[in-house]
């Protein structure tokens, strides 16, 4: 490993390349930005795959450009000689009175060892960090962790495990469940991981020899250790294949995922209404059930990373940790637990809320009226029934035209019955919003450029769901035991449906589509790692050896008669009194 070195540059004191010891030896490398005195501060730390040295400009231009060309202010006051991909800037947060310690997860950047995402030893590793910036002589004793997604998902579980000097979270954008966030969409295999894992961590991965080199130090982000390629490849995991080993969520799931009534430290969750697939759910799982009595959530738009540079983002965070690492009173215990951007079709505004999901909502279904492509909130009389090809076709419902302007917030479920030709069915299913001319709605969202309103998706042979954790609103699958169709039977199904939230104006329509395979919009795409992305982000389903099967070929059939009638159950949301 590179030997430690410290500087002062740009009003702040840079240690360079600090080992931080692991419990089994492993040197954790981590860079330490603080103020150039000897006062004990408050600190944010990070571990992430993506290596510290890596200037955000460079390995991630496109979103870079976006952000300081879009929002300005994100990026002024500062050099930006220290940014770093999903991290706080250094020079936004040092001159406040802060350190902040970013570390190099096992295996990628400067620190050795085997790639495991989100393992207990990872896990571990994050432990061993904050216990070691807790006591460190410009250290005040509180430890606060920031950053975007990974910096954010692995939050959740270091806070589970309680580490004395761990103050305060504040997880931006992080999902909480492995299985039912990271690896699949409704029990089938999600190919980000396998996609982001060649694109966004190989290059990455510690001793490899092309790694970039960090413009600040000179020094190759990788190490100075070469490992030949074969090793390295021997020192990561494969996702793919053990997503495919993996196809339940037994174990190896379990142990990387979060047990979040566990929590009890002060957390801020951020999540994104576009994030659907991987940059909502978690957030809004985890304010929910974490044992904290001092908890907020907050959900807003745009790129998964945008509102964690703005100053409505940054401002947030840092009345949050001035509170809980410095203890400033500054009235953040009295900030309301929810804070909104209430999505319209061209702009958010700001709303307060005291819980989630919002206690004055009225559950309201929405009957699929399978004879005429309707969804209403009559159910309809008749008994109907609709088929579709799943690779060849959809069904789309829709509503009539609103008659005023109509909030919908919150999480969102879809009751069906279905029956298939074949063993099983896969269901893909897209809430949109269309205006009167037709048109669909589409934002910018956490990682898709033209994305619907929500969406979820459903394995149906793991269609059984647990009833002590299940919620009429979000239906919890235990996703652990398959459970052939039989064909031609009809089959009653709960489709989790991500959370959203729109204000639907009048003549505006919501549109609801049932098919069998990933949702296009029909628009010109946009790449992402090199492949189209077609209104679901990078969160593709046609990883092979899990779709590509006869058994997912056969009509699919969703069926409605009176005492049966399939629904869409919606969080309509009454506009506040007083």
């Amino acid at each position: 490993m590179y030997e430690p070195r410290s500087e002062v540059r740009d009003g702040m004191r840079v240690d360079w390349d600090v080992t931080i010891p692991a419990d089994d030896g492993t040197p954790l490398a981590a860079d330490v930005y603080r103020p150039d005195d000897d006062e004990p501060h408050p600190v944010l730390l990070a571990m992430c795959p993506y290596p510290k040295g890596v200037a955000f400009q460079e390995a991630y231009a496109n979103q870079w450009q976006a952000l300081a060309n879009e929002h300005p202010e994100a990026v002024e006051g500062s050099t930006n000689a220290y940014q770093s991909w999903e991290y706080p800037d250094p020079e936004q947060w040092v001159p406040h009175g802060y350190v902040l310690v970013r570390v190099d997860s096992r295996g990628t950047g400067g620190t050795p060892g085997e790639i495991d995402f989100f393992s207990p030893r990872e896990t571990k590793d994050l432990y061993d960090a904050i216990e070691w910036a807790g006591v460190q002589p410009w250290s005040n004793g509180k430890v606060g962790l920031s950053g975007i997604s990974y910096l954010a998902t692995n939050q959740w579980q270091a806070a589970a495990l309680n580490p004395p000097h761990l103050a305060a979270i504040a997880p931006w954008e992080g999902a909480a469940d492995y299985y039912r966030e990271y690896t699949h969409s409704g029990g089938m295999i999600s190919e980000f991981m396998p996609n982001w894992m060649k694109a966004q961590v190989i290059p990455f991965q510690h001793g490899n020899p092309d790694g970039l080199v960090n413009r600040n130090t000179g020094r190759r982000v990788t190490g100075d250790t070469e490992v030949p390629a074969d090793e390295r490849e021997r020192l990561r995991i494969d996702p793919g294949a053990t997503f495919l080993a993996h196809p339940t969520a037994d174990a190896f799931y379990a142990e990387r995922t979060a047990v979040l009534e566990d929590i009890t430290v002060p957390l801020l969750s951020s999540g994104n209404w576009g994030g659907v697939a991987l940059h909502l759910r978690g957030n809004t799982e985890g304010f929910v059930r974490a044992s904290s009595e001092q908890k907020w959530l907050e959900v807003h738009g745009y790129e998964h990373w945008t509102e964690f540079y703005t100053l409505y983002g940054r401002e947030l965070q840092r009345r949050f940790f001035d509170h809980f690492l410095k203890g400033e009173d500054n009235g953040f215990e009295d900030q309301p637990r929810v804070q909104l951007q209430v999505r319209h079709p061209d702009h958010f505004e700001l709303r307060h809320e005291d819980e989630w999901p919002l206690a004055r909502t009225a559950w309201t279904p929405y009957y699929l009226d399978l004879a005429g492509s309707g969804l209403g909130t009559d159910a309809p009389a008749q008994a109907a029934s609709a088929a579709y090809d799943p690779r060849e076709s959809r069904l789309q419902l829709r509503t009539a035209p609103f008659a005023e302007a109509t909030e919908i917030t919150g999480p969102v479920a879809l009751k069906l019955f279905v029956s298939s030709e074949t063993t099983e069915a896969d269901l893909f299913v897209t809430l949109s919003l269309f205006r009167p001319d037709g048109t669909e709605v589409l934002w910018s969202s956490a990682m898709e450029p033209k994305a619907p309103l929500t969406q979820g998706w459903l394995r149906t042979t793991l269609r059984r769901t647990d009833p002590g954790r299940s919620l009429p609103h979000r239906p919890w699958h235990t996703y652990d035991t398959p459970e052939p169709l039989t064909p031609g039977e009809v089959h009653e199904v709960d489709v989790e449906v991500w959370p959203t939230c729109i204000v639907i104006p009048e003549g505006y329509v919501l549109g609801l589509t049932v098919e069998g395979t990933d949702y296009d919009h029909g628009l010109p795409p946009k790449l992402h790692y090199g492949r189209p992305q077609t209104g679901s982000g990078p969160y593709w389903h046609e990883y092979p050896g899990d779709r590509d099967r006869p058994e997912l070929d056969g009509t699919v059939t969703l069926h409605s008669e009176p005492g049966r009638e399939p629904y869409l159950l919606l969080p309509v949301v009454p506009p506040k009194q007083g």
